[in-house]
């Protein structure tokens, strides 16, 4: 159930919204569990940001980026640096913005993980989601690497069982993975609409086919099938409204932080 203020429940009765987001309204309004927003434009954001991460997701996988291990990723060193364990650190004097969309513009370039992959289209999203300059200022010391990731997305747990909505990042678990393949362990997969799913590596796939995809790197002769955790998490949305907003009335100078880890 969405709970709202009264004269903003009114006000979404009475919107034309985009049918994914109006399909994610009708889950959340028919959901055991309750979802108070501060405001109707605390909702939108919400269900922009979704949208956005739905099309970051495709946008990925047609980007011609390749799966590789950390000990064989690539990145375009104009933009990141490699480190030695395979992960990316953004180059000085570049802009944020530039290099996550570089990923996408230059995909050819690009090889990484699962993990790497969700954090990439969240980060994705959320520069298509608020101001540049907000972007620049909050994510200026970007670290891509396995579930590394700037504080102010501010991942969130949930569980499946109370509802799941397109933008949701899910874990399948292949507990009898082939040893010489430790990266097939499990795979992450963001949910792009009713049992639909991207996952770098195996594509865009229902939860089935993604279990078939990890059967077939179990250990020769396992019978023991991989399978969908209950737990999701998605970002912070209203924490990154927030941000925008603080953002847009005091302006940057203010915010000027992260320079180091």
């Amino acid at each position: 159930m969405i709970v709202l203020p009264p004269g903003d429940r009114i006000r979404l009765g009475q919107m034309a919204l985009p049918e994914l987001q109006r399909s994610i309204v009708q889950a959340k309004e028919a959901s055991p569990a309750a979802y108070a927003y501060v405001s109707l434009e605390a909702l939108l954001f919400e269900l922009s940001l979704r949208s956005r991460i739905v099309e970051s997701a495709q946008a990925l996988y047609a980007s011609g980026v390749k799966f590789a291990t950390y000990k064989t990723s690539r990145c375009n060193e104009a933009y990141w640096h490699r480190t030695g364990e395979g992960g990316f650190r953004l180059r000085s004097g570049v802009a944020p913005t530039d290099a996550i969309r570089d990923i996408f513009a230059n995909g050819s370039l690009y090889g990484f993980e699962c993990s790497m992959a969700m954090v990439i289209v969240v980060y994705k999203a959320v520069l298509e989601q608020i101001p540049r300059s907000a972007f620049n200022t909050y994510f200026n010391n970007l670290y891509l690497y396995d579930w590394q990731y700037d504080s102010d997305l501010g991942f969130i747990q949930g569980n499946r069982m109370l509802g799941a909505y397109p933008g949701d990042i899910f874990y399948f678990k292949n507990p009898d993975h082939n040893p010489a393949t430790p990266e097939w362990q499990g795979e992450n997969g963001i949910m792009l609409g009713p049992d639909l799913f991207y996952g770098h590596g195996v594509g865009i796939k229902s939860s089935s086919g993604i279990i078939e995809a990890l059967n077939r790197r179990r250990r020769p002769g396992s019978r023991v099938s991989a399978y969908m955790l209950d737990e999701v998490i998605y970002p912070n949305f209203e924490h990154i409204r927030r941000l925008s907003g603080v953002f847009a009335r005091i302006g940057s100078s203010v915010y000027r932080r992260k320079q180091a880890v």
